[in-house]
């Protein structure tokens, strides 16, 4: 384990950091306020550097605790962050419950000499991960401006013209659907088109499917003849409702291209997305959330951080039993159970799996969940020996 001369804790701030640095011994060797700044934060360093070895620790090496890390780095001083959990259990042993910036750095530097073991350290390399964090935060938004977008069109579909949502509302996010809406907007518009026009237009966006789509909403609009109040203004909001989605799907599909490129020069890149149902947007969640997988010392680590793993529940012999993790990393265990549901099709290997546990009487949910802690062990394995996904053979199985 190294040894370190001085330990710096920095409670980042948007405008100014808390900086309290540390000696082996506790002594306290800086404790102020520190501007957001680079000549400021090279000052700082410089100093500590004077007493010897230096190690920085962050509460955040994301956004705010950026610079602070680049600068530390361009030193040459170590770098590592102690995750929001720990810092936060470790806050109840010392003194006191008032919650300050001075208080939080103190703890943070303190946890650095004295429980090195909670500290985690910051991905070198990162250069591609940072980007990867910016176009992968940009594609979460739009996901969920195409959700709001989505439900937004299906509820006024829904209120105006039940049975037109019913054809309309599960392919509302395909190009034809958002073609026709883009055009003739809602239902009296569509039924004003008439069936050659309507067949025209959902040919030019996508031919494959236009004649069945077609005749599904032609069948829709003769079930209702009455006209609903807000129909009219319906018809009006409709198209600018399906351009702003179109346009929202496109940006997704642009970023996807450029989170491609970022991916290829990572080296896990091609390790990850090896396994089927691993596509570009899974490996790079993957690896913004765990890294090269070096931080899980066992599969078992990795699936409790993602909350795969079960939470055994005992006391005495009133309570015995498991139950589904309500804790763990959200957006690495969606990662993990998109990515299960879709090697469903992609895998025959994981399909099997599925099928087992739905004969032993398992939901739908609990048996993806049970294939995604599974595909967990294999990708663990995948990132620790670094190697390509290998599918078993008859003779494994």
């Amino acid at each position: 384990m190294t040894e370190y001369a001085a330990y710096c804790g920095l409670d980042v701030g948007k405008e100014a950091h808390h900086a309290c640095a540390l000696d082996l011994e506790g002594k306290r060797l800086f404790d102020a306020e520190l501007p957001q700044d680079e000549a400021r934060l090279r000052r700082l360093f410089t100093d500590l550097s004077g007493h010897g070895r230096v190690l920085m620790v962050v509460d955040q090496p994301n956004t705010i605790g950026a610079l602070p890390i680049a600068v530390a780095r361009s030193m040459g001083i170590d770098v590592a962050y102690l995750p929001g959990l720990a810092m936060r259990r470790i806050a109840d042993l010392h003194p006191g419950s008032a919650k300050t910036d001075a208080r939080d750095a103190y703890i943070i530097a303190d946890a650095a000499r004295a429980l090195p073991h909670t500290l985690r350290r910051v991905d070198v390399g990162e250069e591609a991960l940072a980007e990867l964090k910016v176009l992968v935060g940009f594609d979460d938004d739009l996901a969920g401006e195409a959700t709001r977008l989505s439900n937004r069109i299906r509820g006024l579909l829904t209120q105006v013209h039940p049975a037109l949502e019913r054809v309309l509302g599960p392919r509302v996010s395909q190009k034809a659907t958002l073609a026709l809406l883009t055009q003739y907007g809602g239902p009296t518009g569509l039924r004003k088109a008439g069936r050659a026009r309507l067949l025209q237009a959902a040919r030019k966006a996508n031919p494959r499917g236009a004649d069945t789509l077609i005749e599904a909403i032609v069948a829709a609009l003769a079930e209702q003849t009455v006209t609903v109040p807000g129909t009219a203004a319906a018809d009006r909001v409709l198209p600018n409702l399906a351009r702003s989605l179109a346009d929202t799907l496109d940006q997704r599909r642009q970023i996807a291209a450029e989170v491609e490129q970022v991916l290829d020069v990572h080296p896990l890149a091609e390790v990850l997305t090896s396994m089927p149902g691993v596509g570009v947007r899974t490996a790079a969640r993957i690896l913004l959330e765990v890294g090269d997988g070096s931080s899980f010392p066992t599969a078992g680590h990795l699936a409790a951080y993602a909350g795969l793993a079960p939470v055994t529940h005992r006391s005495g012999i009133s309570i015995r039993g498991e139950h589904p993790a309500r804790s763990g990393n959200k957006h690495l265990k969606r990662a993990f159970f998109l990515s299960a549901f879709a090697a469903l099709r992609a895998d025959p290997n994981s399909r099997a799996y599925y099928d087992r546990k739905r004969a032993e009487g398992k939901k739908h949910n609990a048996a993806l969940i049970c294939l995604a802690r599974r595909r967990c062990d294999v990708i663990h394995a995948m990132l620790r020996n670094r190697q390509p996904y290998q599918p078993r053979t008859a003779a494994a199985a």
